[in-house]
Order: structure tokens, then sequence, then C-alpha cells
């Protein structure tokens, strides 16, 4: 727990903003009541670092989602324009989806103190526990009455899935990845365990999915170990095996190890209580993320050699194993196998044959980058059509 005069000073910082945004990540996993708490006493929004994501429910009107490269509009609109930051829990990195340093006064909690003011110039740090750390900084808190920058945030939330939903109904050849993740959503089982793979997959888990309180999920927290979506679900499995678990991968992952865990899984999975057990593979045959970096960071185009992986029967595999699955091509086809793969009683891998050309970013960061996309394919990507189309497709 930090001194009583810090607590005195974060609150007196926290009750002067009158546009306060709050920041939460993975160390903030069990603070869930004292989060929501002091949003509403604050009259703020939350938005959450990627592996924050289960830390407050995507259902709360003033939660923003994600945050960074593959974070929503509506938080980076709420870190453009707050003049209070509150952190909890977080070490995300990427100071440049922060607020602008002078813009915002800064309140940090975290458990490690040398986390403490290390990404943003914090006024007050407070070094403790999250939920002990909140639960004494609430009685010191005044409630603002003036609502409309919480108003604001609301309106920006329900814009952000608006345009996700909208993105995720647009085509693709054969099937939009977004699509994919936007039927899962609603169908997700209330007690479920999601894991993540490094790649397009992270941005599509972190955009499209809603978690509800009580949902368990985890990725590569920075973004870059290939394979974890398989060995995190099946660790999860092992630790809770009367819970849903759904692995999310490309076919990148699941060519370096994610095959050779699906052996593993059949060898067990009769001992699970529940055996529901899905394996999501975009099969894209491609490298995407990294691809898309390529373009967008770089503005150079898809370099083949590296990028561009074999087709495998991902499906068809896990049936030799004596498990299920189902390779899906066309969208309409989704809900059915989500469906089917719920109730299926045993292990499942969802194959779907995902279009590559869809950029794995949100709107807003699409448009940031198009001049990069347009100088890599004035360089000659061998994907000029298809990369053009799917960044209109994905703009704003």
């Amino acid at each position: 727990m930090p001194p009583a005069e810090a607590l005195r000073a974060a609150a007196d910082v926290l009750n002067a903003g009158a546009r306060v945004a709050n920041r939460a990540g993975a160390g903030a996993h069990g603070a869930h009541d004292e989060l929501v708490e002091v949003t509403e006493l604050l009259g703020a929004g939350i938005a959450k670092a990627l592996l924050g994501k289960a830390v407050v429910p995507d259902d709360l009107p003033f939660c923003t989602g994600t945050i960074g490269m593959i974070g929503t509009q509506a938080s980076a609109r709420m870190m453009q324009e707050c003049d209070t930051l509150l952190m909890v829990g977080s070490s995300f990195p990427y100071a440049e989806f922060l607020p602008p340093e002078g813009q915002a006064r800064g309140v940090q909690v975290d458990i490690d103190a040398t986390m403490l003011a290390l990404r943003y110039p914090m006024e007050v740090n407070l070094a403790g526990d999250a939920a002990a750390t909140l639960r004494s900084l609430i009685p010191l808190l005044r409630r603002k009455p003036e609502r409309a920058w919480r108003q604001r945030i609301e309106a920006e939330v329900r814009e952000s899935w608006r345009v996700l939903d909208e993105r995720a109904r647009e085509p693709g050849t054969p099937v939009n990845p977004q699509r994919a993740f936007s039927e899962l959503s609603p169908r997700l089982p209330d007690n479920v365990i999601l894991t993540g793979d490094s790649g397009s997959v992270s941005a599509w888990y972190a955009l499209h999915l809603r978690l509800r309180r009580g949902m368990m999920g985890s990725l590569s927290g920075g973004l870059a170990t290939m394979g974890s979506a398989l060995p995190y679900a099946m660790a999860a499995k092992m630790a809770h095996p009367d819970r849903p678990v759904i692995a999310l991968a490309g076919d990148g992952a699941m060519q370096m190890n994610g095959i050779n865990g699906l052996i593993t899984v059949a060898r067990h999975w009769r001992d699970w209580r529940e055996p529901t057990f899905i394996v999501l593979v975009l099969n894209n045959r491609d490298l995407n993320f990294v691809t898309w970096e390529q373009r967008g960071m770089q503005g150079e185009p898809k370099y083949e050699p590296s990028q561009q992986l074999p087709d495998f029967s991902y499906a068809e595999y896990a049936r030799m194993l004596g498990l299920d699955g189902v390779r899906v091509e066309d969208p309409e086809r989704l809900g059915a196998a989500w469906d089917q793969a719920l109730a299926a009683g045993r292990p499942f891998v969802l194959e779907v044959l995902a279009d590559p050309n869809i950029p794995p970013f949100p709107p807003h960061i699409v448009d940031q980058q198009a001049n990069q996309y347009q100088e890599a394919i004035g360089k000659g990507d061998q994907e000029a059509e298809e990369l053009a189309r799917g960044v209109r497709q994905q703009g704003t």
C-alpha cells in the first residue's frame, strides 16, 4: 500500500481533472469493482492494454476497448483529448499512444515501483496492489457532477463498435477474417478462456471480441512470440479442465508448433470434465501481420520468399487425430461452423480460408498508414490490386 500522503496527492490530481482517462493493464486483474467505481466517480472512460482485455468487460458503455496500434478509435480519441491520466497495473510500452507530454497530469498505480513513471511523466506515483490501492483512494475522490466528458466517451464507444461491425461485414477473398471473430463474439460461453497468437489474430481478438465478466484471455504481451496460442490453451485447459477454451491462431503459428500441439490435445482431452477446446485457424498462406508491418511502416511490398506459406488442411489433420474440424470458405457458413464447434463434444479445429489482404488494424490506423501502402504498391507489391481493395474497405 502507498502512504496516506501519496493517496491524498493522487486524489487531489484526479479531483481537479475535467477530462479523466483511465487505462488498465494486466496488473489490474482482480480489481474489477474498484476500477469501475473509480471510473464512475471520475466520469471517466477506461481503456485497456492488450493483456488487460479481460480486466473489465467490453459491454460497459464507458469501456473504450484496447489501446495502441490494434486499439480502437474511441481509446485513441480519449487519450488525445484527456487532461488527466490514471494508469493502473500497466507497463504499456507504446508511449506514442498516450497523451502528449504536458497535456495531461498523471497518476499511476503499480505494484512494481520500477514501472512507475517509466512510460509517462506521472505527477503522483502509487506503489501498491491495484485493488487495495484503489479501495483506499475511493473515499478521497469526489463524484464529478459534470458528465459531458463521459457522454462524449460513450458516444465514441458506440461509434467504434458500429464501424468495426460494419467492417467485419465487408466481403473478403474468400472470407473476411474479421467476420470469424464477429460471429464468435456473441457465441462466447460465459466462462470461456481465450488464448491468442502473435499475428493478425491478435488484432481481431483485441478489436472484435466483446468479453464479458468472468471470461479470461491472454496472449504474448510483446506481440513477438509466434506459436503461443496452442501452448497457452493447453495450459489453460490443464489448470481449468471444467472451462471451455478457445485458441486463436494463424497458419504460421500452426505450422511452427500448433499441429504438434494438437497431438498433445488428442492425447489428453478425454480426461477433461468439459471437452470444449476449439482452435480457430486463419489460413491465409501468409505471415500476415509482418507483411502488413512491412507495407504500413516501411512502405515496402510483400516479400514473397519470407512471407508465403504452403497450404495445409488443418481441419482434416484434426480429424486424422480423432478430433473434429471443418474448413470454411463461405462467410455465410461461419455462424453455423461456430455452433458446430461449440457443440462438438470434443476438441475442434475451425479452419477459415481468410483474406490476407485486409489490413489487421483499426480504420484510423489504416488511414494513418495510407501513404506507406501507396508506396508499397508503387514499388511493385505482387498483390497490389487486392491490397488497394482491402485498404479502401478498412479505412474510414
